[in-house]
């Protein structure tokens, strides 16, 4: 390399790829020094400095000034006490001295360890300067040119990197040809060995919600929140939204006028259906509106397991429930809640089986046994299995004697090996039930048969 030319390479390689001079020159100084410490041996002190002025990297070897004969002298580590004092008349024997080397001739392997060392240092600095570029941007949408499929991901050009967009991470159904524009969120931005990797998605349900960001100015300037997001990429999706001033309306600022706007994300999403809902602090209100557009008829709410039983009509349980289980799966994920869409036959069937096998605890009254099936004890074994704290909270159990009386009762059922402990279903063992039981059971359906439509009958008229 000549080292006169070194001024305009600084500029040069600083300018074309945006690498500060200061890093570039130290980049030098430490090929210049790799190199002579090659030529002059392990044991050489040696330093190393760009010259502004003159455009060079003057290379300095330390030696230790020395009284010995010519024949003694080690050259490249010691330097005679006269030559010393020629080069600083205080020198003093034991000091150590720097040399400039004049012009160093380096050998071809010399030169390529020093163009080595320069172009690694070049590519660090390039790989410092993208890390910490594209950090800042993580979170946000990107976009670039497909450049090439590997192992199904598809590599896309940013421009001063690549990006990959893994397979589970594109949209089922996009296919993407070399040259296509890739628009995605950029999720990661990590360091390998070969340099800052930054990884994107399409699938990310923030990705959704930065699209939405770009369309709806309310969202950009915060008078819309958006509290949650829940996708199945390429099918459906549900966003939750809030608005901080009353008189704007967070579904309708997010639809747009005509449906613009979350048309403009749809077709960025290749057609995927997103349905905007309010958000609300009630979980009960949030469930409901995230199960749009079924009507529940009601809602029983367990805090503990966090979970919500939703009754529907039966000609409204396909329309809860969605394609293949896709609307509830939705309102779940974005409320939070574990939801169990249950038909009103079925609910009402489920509650008849409940009753008839409770009674069978001797003493247990058929309305203590409705108020246990909607605290959601079944059957004979979960009431023995139950807490005494869970149970005094069932209209009839409040007082905790009787609440331990009637589980001891399951218990005992249970040690015994009763049939039905288990369910209704299993009330039937092999002779069958007495006539005596049956009757009373049949008794027992009536009854509550008879209950259930005296509550629809109020109901109705209280929607009347």
């Amino acid at each position: 390399m000549n080292l006169s030319e070194l001024s305009r390479v600084i500029e040069s390689v600083g300018r074309d790829r945006g690498i500060k001079r200061e890093i570039i020159v130290s980049a030098i100084e430490q090929a210049i020094l790799a190199a002579a410490q090659k030529k002059y041996g392990p044991h050489a002190i040696l330093e190393a400095h760009y010259n502004d002025e003159s455009g060079e990297v003057d290379l300095f070897l330390f030696k230790k000034v020395v009284d010995s004969d010519d024949d003694m002298l080690e050259e490249s580590e010691e330097i005679k006490v006269q030559e010393a004092l020629e080069l600083d008349p205080q020198a003093q024997i034991g000091d150590e001295l720097g040399v400039k080397v004049e012009t160093p001739d380096f050998g071809r392997i010399d030169a390529q360890t020093a163009k080595q060392i320069i172009f690694q240092k070049v590519r660090d600095a390039e790989r410092d300067i993208i890390f910490n570029e594209y950090l800042p941007l993580k979170g946000e949408v990107v976009s670039g040119i497909a450049r090439r499929m590997e192992r199904g991901n598809l590599v896309i050009d940013l421009g001063k990197t690549d990006a990959l967009l893994p397979k589970n991470e594109i949209i089922p159904g996009e296919i993407y040809k070399p040259g296509d524009r890739v628009q995605a969120l950029l999720v990661d931005v990590v360091t390998t060995t070969k340099g800052p990797a930054l990884y994107i998605s399409r699938t990310s349900p923030k990705y959704l919600i930065k699209l939405l960001e770009a369309e709806v100015p309310e969202i950009r300037d915060g008078i819309i929140e958006v509290k949650g997001c829940a996708r199945e990429p390429g099918s459906r999706a549900k966003v939750a939204v809030v608005s901080k001033d009353r008189d704007i309306d967070p579904v309708g600022a997010c639809v747009g006028m005509k449906g613009v706007r979350v048309q403009q994300v749809r077709s960025e999403l290749k057609g995927e259906k997103i349905d905007i809902i309010p958000w609300s602090d009630n979980p009960m209100v949030f469930v409901k509106e995230a199960l749009a557009p079924a009507e529940i008829s009601s809602i029983r709410v367990e805090d503990r397991a966090k979970t919500m039983e939703i009754m529907v009509e039966d000609s409204k349980l396909s329309v809860a429930i969605g394609k293949r289980g896709q609307n509830v799966r939705l309102a779940a994920q974005i409320t939070g809640w574990k939801l169990d869409v249950i038909s009103k036959t079925k609910l009402q069937k489920r509650m008849l089986d409940a009753v008839t096998n409770l009674v069978n605890i001797e003493g247990l009254s058929e309305t203590v046994a409705r108020g246990l099936a909607q605290a959601s004890i079944l059957n004979i074994r979960q009431l023995a299995d139950a807490t005494l704290d869970f149970l005094v909270r069932v209209p009839g159990l409040d007082d905790r004697e009787v609440a331990q009386r009637f589980k001891d009762k399951a218990q005992a059922l249970v040690n015994e090996g009763a049939p039905f402990v288990n369910g209704i279903s299993s009330a039937v063992s092999v002779g069958g039930p007495q006539p005596e039981a049956q009757s009373a059971h049949a008794a027992t359906d009536q009854k509550l048969r008879e209950m259930i439509q005296q509550s629809e009958g109020e109901s109705s008229n209280d929607r009347a």
